[in-house]
């Protein structure tokens, strides 16, 4: 078979929005996400600033909660177990998948498959806690109760939605592209065989 040239990143649309998906998301994993998860003593001070911003600004009971800034936080143990899974399986893949879209690897797609089906099922609960999540009011400032304003709402959502449409998109896409490969391979399999 002949050697597949690569591609340039710019002629490939999809893998260009996937790269800088990566991109974008590393930073954002490891300066907020995962503070719920470091050891405060290990995180400079600056950084340790940024997520109590992003509270105040958005109130987002997730990363609040995780972060016990918006109550104990004992009830985000399964938020908790998301960041451990973004910490310790997406931040590889963020990297390998740069790497691989670089390059226009095809071994990378069942990876990105992996990745992309793992992280449209754990935004999913994320959204369905902020479509719940009550809208504050004067009963749930009086009973201490995490809520949200609506524009609060639109805020997380916008930042929400992204991190589940374009890891949907990407395990559509991937799963597309492994089966034309498979049925491409099966194909060649049988010419050789009626050989």
């Amino acid at each position: 078979m002949p050697e597949m040239t690569r591609r340039p990143l710019s002629a490939r649309p999809f893998d260009m929005v996937y790269f800088a998906f990566f991109m974008m998301h590393l930073p954002a994993t490891l300066l907020v996400d995962l503070q719920a998860l470091y050891p405060a003593h290990l995180v400079p001070p600056l950084i340790a600033k940024i997520p109590g911003f992003y509270i105040s600004m958005s109130n987002d009971p997730l990363i609040g909660g995780a972060m016990g800034l918006l109550g104990k936080g004992d009830q985000f143990v399964w938020f908790k177990t998301f960041l451990l899974l973004e910490a310790l399986f997406q931040i590889p893949v963020f990297v390998l998948g740069m790497r691989g879209l670089w390059k226009d690897s095809r071994s990378i797609y069942v990876l990105l498959l992996i990745y992309a089906a793992s992280t449209t099922t754990t935004t999913l609960p994320c959204l369905s806690v902020i479509l719940t999540t009550p809208l504050t009011s004067g009963e749930t400032l009086a009973a201490g109760i995490v809520s949200i304003s609506v524009e609060q709402r639109l805020l997380l959502l916008s930042s929400y939605i992204p991190f589940f449409l374009v890891p949907l998109m990407m395990t559509i896409d991937m799963a597309v592209r492994i089966l034309r490969l498979v049925n491409a391979g099966v194909a060649v399999s049988l010419s050789q065989k009626q050989k």
